[in-house]
């Protein structure tokens, strides 16, 4: 290999690694936050003892399940049930290998290191970005499907079709809402959506496509919630129906990887919609030099990531569950005919050229 490929190829790790371990990082620490959040909610303390404030309590309990026994139950499908936690957990993780962080790249001098190599704010590049994250959304249900099959058990099988038929119901809604703004932009990059969001309208209010396709983004946040199976729409889990769903049979770290792919889906899912309706990295009349400017766009796009994460866990402390032929009825008749009326909505505005 030349030297050439050889920085490429060191590009890419380098990339890989932060972004990778930023996504890690943050699945731990939102376990932290979804109980502190729920406590103070419930007015408890919460995980306060291991380390300050409890912020090693994600070590502690990734060490605690790492110590746990790994049963495989007498009637499971073996290679199947120890498949399934990865057949979740890889999509998930895969998801942030085409979403972009911030607008331009960043050289590693800039930052004062010793290395010549350019970091760019996403792992690939491509054309079909948001294709690919549905895509790897929609691969999730093939292992929640396997888990609950191979476990060899009614309850967690009864969980398995209950997700399928949730996951398959909302995903046509999720589909039919992000297209509006694949319309107007007329590329499915996520790089070119979000740059697309750039600038003002009347100098103050942010060009972002919330303001444009609002209907959009309420269908795509409801189809969200139940892409990722939480409250209101947790009826795969639903602990005092099913014990615990299609994972009751798993322990140790399979289980953990379960915890791992929710979260991980749950960041993916709100840097989407960061990406598609919020401006992704966008500060709208902001104008910084480098490395500067590659920092402030990093922040804000986690800081509005982390606004839909804080959404997540608030709706889960404060809605109760929905009966499963409300959620139904409320996926079949009534999303998917708005998404759908929506899209035709924007359509002929997009012909029409007022979009």
């Amino acid at each position: 290999m030349d030297a050439a490929m050889i920085k490429e190829i060191g590009e890419i790790v380098v990339r890989m690694l932060i972004i990778f371990t930023a996504v890690f990082t943050g699945v731990g620490y939102m376990t932290l936050v979804e109980r502190r959040v729920s406590a103070w909610m419930q007015d408890r303390l919460g995980p306060n003892r291991v380390g300050p404030q409890g912020l090693l309590q994600p070590l502690a309990d990734g060490l605690k399940h790492l110590m746990k026994e790994d049963i495989v139950p007498a009637g499971a499908h073996r290679m199947v049930f120890v498949l399934a936690p990865i057949l979740v957990l890889v999509p998930a993780i895969a998801s942030f290998a085409v979403i972009p962080i911030a607008g331009d790249a960043i050289n590693l001098q800039d930052l004062g290191l010793p290395w010549d190599w350019q970091i760019k704010p996403f792992i690939a590049d491509v054309s079909v970005g948001l294709l690919i994250l549905l895509g790897l959304a929609s691969l999730e249900v093939y292992g929640v499907v396997l888990a609950g099959w191979s476990s060899g058990s009614k309850y967690p099988a009864m969980g398995a079709l209950r997700s399928t038929a949730q996951m398959i119901s909302y995903e046509l809604a999720l589909g039919l809402a992000v297209l509006p703004v694949v319309l107007t932009t007329g590329s499915l990059r996520l790089q070119t959506i979000a740059e697309a969001q750039a600038g003002t309208w009347f100098g103050f209010i942010p060009h972002w496509n919330v303001f444009i396709h609002p209907f959009g983004f309420l269908f795509l946040l409801i189809a969200i919630f139940a892409e990722t199976k939480r409250l209101p729409f947790d009826l795969p889990e639903a602990e005092p129906e099913l014990v615990g769903g299609y994972h009751t049979e798993y322990s140790a770290m399979k289980f953990v990887m379960f915890y791992m792919a929710e979260y991980s889906t749950m960041i993916a899912n709100a840097a989407l919609m960061v990406t598609l309706f919020f401006g992704g990295w966008q500060v709208p009349g902001l104008a910084l030099s480098q490395p500067w400017m590659f920092l402030i766009q990093v922040g804000a796009f986690s800081a509005k990531t982390f606004f839909f994460l804080f959404l997540f866990v608030w709706v889960r402390w404060t809605l109760p569950r929905f009966r499963y032929d409300q959620l139904m009825n409320l996926g079949w008749k009534v999303l998917l005919e708005l998404a759908f009326i929506n899209l035709l909505v924007v359509a002929m505005l997009v012909a029409a050229g007022v979009m």
